[in-house]
């Protein structure tokens, strides 16, 4: 469909000539109005928005349809069509949700190749009240990879009172399964347009459909078994390790650790407690909130706790609140999930398996992981309240993208966040150099 380029050098030929305006150009976003209500602020501001759209369910969320482009090709037709509207359009800014999925990796290239602002969203690295807004990457290419707690330390502000925090009882699950139904029945049914499309995840798009319908309509019954579970298990009494399960097809997982498959984290977790934990201690798996059941890690979980004779000590719990498992737990122990950082919080020792933008000295356990299951040292609480603080000032915006409360709440800021010339970390960074500016200006 299009032919493949090596080079960027007809876009930034366009560039040179184009006007100062704005152009964004947002692809693929959370399931939901989010972008559409995103783009509608930017045009506002005076900007030019074009929205790229995938399948039909891209489509579908997106109001403004003179404003949309199509890429009806395969995925290995993308760069070479992203190349052609980044020229034609003279994109400036590229908008997106997550960074890894094959056609926002050839994005995030672009981007570097061009010079051009990559906003990345992303659930937010301190759960669930936030979402993060970043530029030039996420997680295992967040600049927060660059940035040492000395660093933060010399930049934060003594502000506290400026940290704009959210109402304490905001909830996006149910509207965010909602979302991810409609939109794999739209790609299901509706996907005429887009018969090349090939979803980033390795499901069919007719199981991706089943599983999410599935995961709605059985809510009820999975609340209620497991609040049961959960309390019987709590007044056990029984001291535990908790293990928050990721997502096997979560992009963060994959792209930033050495594990690809939750079995294989379920293996090498279950194979270290039978080995070095106390024989008194029990191991607490707590399923991912969307959870649908493809990765069987249930019978995964069941079956290394048998193969390791520790059945009687193995538990696994299908969602639940974390806080309250976190709050009566001993330790944590994941791959690089954002649940540690409400371990952390609490000044509870985690084991990290991967790369996280929270795996910093100080706050993370170095031991071996047997090390850790035996005696698991704790964090440093003023070093990770630093880094919350830090957080808190600049990524994180308080807010949602599913539920219409929330969305309207992170919609209201993150406008600003987008049209600022630099990035929230550089901004902050700013801040502090103008004030120590003033007052040298001040004593001289």
């Amino acid at each position: 469909m299009f032919q493949v380029r090596n080079d960027f050098s007809a876009v930034q030929e366009v560039q040179r000539d184009a006007s100062p305006q704005r152009v964004f150009l947002l692809l693929q976003g959370p399931h939901g109005p989010f972008f559409d209500r995103l783009g509608r602020l930017l045009r506002a501001a005076g900007a030019q928005v074009w929205r790229c759209a995938f399948n039909a369910g891209d489509e579908f969320f997106w109001s403004d349809p003179v404003h949309l482009l199509r890429h009806t090709g395969s995925s290995a037709d993308w760069p070479a069509h992203l190349t052609v509207i980044l020229a034609e359009k003279g994109v400036t800014d590229i908008v997106l949700y997550g960074d890894m999925r094959p056609i926002h990796a050839a994005a995030r290239h672009a981007a570097q190749a061009l010079n051009l602002r990559l906003h990345v969203f992303e659930e937010g690295y301190l759960r669930p009240y936030w979402i993060s807004y970043e530029r030039g990457g996420s997680n295992g290419h967040s600049p927060l990879l660059n940035i040492s707690l000395s660093d933060m330390r010399a930049m934060l502000r003594d502000t506290a009172s400026e940290v704009r925090r959210p109402p304490a009882h905001w909830g996006d699950m149910r509207q965010h399964k909602a979302y991810g139904a409609l939109y794999h029945f739209l790609v299901l049914v509706a996907n005429r347009r887009y018969r090349q499309f090939a979803s980033h995840r390795a499901l069919p798009v007719f199981d991706e459909f089943r599983l999410n319908l599935g995961r709605l309509i059985l809510t009820p019954v999975h609340s209620l078994t497991r609040a049961v579970q959960w309390r019987r298990f709590r007044l056990s009494g029984d001291p535990y390790l908790l293990v928050p399960m990721q997502l096997e097809h979560d992009s963060n997982m994959l792209g930033h650790s050495p594990l690809s498959l939750n079995r294989q984290f379920i293996e090498q977790v279950v194979a270290e407690f039978a080995r070095s934990a106390p024989r008194h201690h029990h191991l607490l798996f707590k399923a991912h909130p969307l959870e649908d059941g493809r990765a069987r890690n249930r019978r995964s979980i069941r079956d290394a706790a048998a193969r390791h004779g520790v059945a009687d000590r193995v538990h696994y719990v299908r969602g639940g609140k974390l806080a309250d498992m976190i709050a009566h737990a001993r330790a944590v122990i994941t791959v690089n999930s954002t649940a540690a950082q409400q371990a952390l919080w609490r000044g509870l020792p985690v084991k990290a398996l991967g790369r996280a933008v929270y795996c910093k000295p100080g706050l993370v356990s170095e031991q071996a992981l047997a090390d850790f299951m035996a005696h698991p040292q704790r964090p440093d609480t003023a070093a990770y309240r630093l880094f919350r603080d830090y957080l808190l000032q600049t990524s994180q915006v308080p807010g949602g993208f599913y539920s219409r409360r929330s969305r309207a709440h992170a919609l209201r800021l993150v406008a600003d966040l987008i049209l600022a010339p630099e990035d929230p970390y550089q901004a902050l960074a700013a801040g502090r150099c103008h004030r120590r500016q003033q007052i040298g200006e001040v004593l001289d």
